[in-house]
């Protein structure tokens, strides 16, 4: 039997103070945040076109 889920609640929190340490010692490994919430947003699509096509 198939669980189905209705509501997904999902909590973040960003600091700016922590992101700035973390982008000078970690230069080019991390996107900036917009980056990765465009990614985020790029896959949750993806994951609700999959389901709709079902």
């Amino acid at each position: 039997m198939p669980i189905e889920i209705k509501e997904l609640n999902i909590k973040i929190n960003v600091s700016e103070g922590q992101a700035k340490a973390s982008d000078e010692n970690d230069q080019g490994k991390k996107g900036t945040q917009s980056d990765i919430v465009a990614q985020c947003v790029e896959q949750v699509l993806e994951i609700l076109s999959k389901t709709h096509e079902r």
